[in-house]
């Protein structure tokens, strides 16, 4: 696994072994970057961030600081030494938080982000419920976008709270989401 462009283009990154965790393929980390255009001077939070190769990349095309958010101790290790590996220690944090629970625990860093990457287990219903709780008026700042990689198979809604569907692409078995915050919750009838 690799940055792919940006000031650190190429550098290796470390994969967590196992199963457990499963890396953002090239391929899709290419076309999600292309899709949100330059992000200099962007503040992000990466959820369930594994060896923070979604963070990293955007601190590589210019974001200034990043938010990582990872429970597991193994791929957590590995995302903090991808990060000293690359002098990324100023510009980012780690945070040991079970998602999507600790998104209230999250005000802060969700208030002044600028984008939101998730990229929850596959299967089941997690990537519903953090873009559920990333939802919730008040969490994001209108305008914040929020990117959602997730399972073709894994049902998420067009509209959640304050989020709107904006694209979706599908790589494989891989889609990729993403939303835009609005400043309210679309009226009742609106929502699917």
């Amino acid at each position: 696994m690799r940055v792919i462009a940006g000031d650190f283009g190429g550098r290796r990154l470390e994969a967590p072994r196992g199963l457990a965790t499963r890396p953002t393929s090239d391929r899709v980390r290419e076309a999600l970057f292309m899709s949100l255009g330059p992000l200099e001077g962007l503040r992000v939070v990466d959820l369930y961030a594994g060896s923070g190769a979604l963070g990293i990349e955007a601190l590589s095309r210019g974001a200034t600081f990043a938010d990582f958010v990872e429970v597991a101790r193994g791929p957590r290790g590995v995302l903090e030494r991808n990060l000293a590996a690359l002098g990324l220690g100023a510009r980012s944090r780690v945070w040991h938080l079970r998602l999507p629970q600790a998104i209230p625990r999250m005000a802060a860093p969700l208030a002044a982000a600028d984008v939101v990457l998730a990229d929850p287990p596959y299967g089941g219903a997690e990537a519903r419920a953090v873009l559920e709780a990333l939802g919730k008026p008040g969490v994001l700042a209108p305008g914040t976008r929020v990117v959602l990689e997730r399972h073709q198979k894994d049902g998420v809604p067009l509209r959640t709270g304050v989020l709107s569907l904006v694209r979706e692409r599908r790589y494989g078995e891989t889609t990729v989401n993403l939303y835009e915050a609005g400043s309210e919750a679309p009226p009742e009838a609106d929502r699917p």
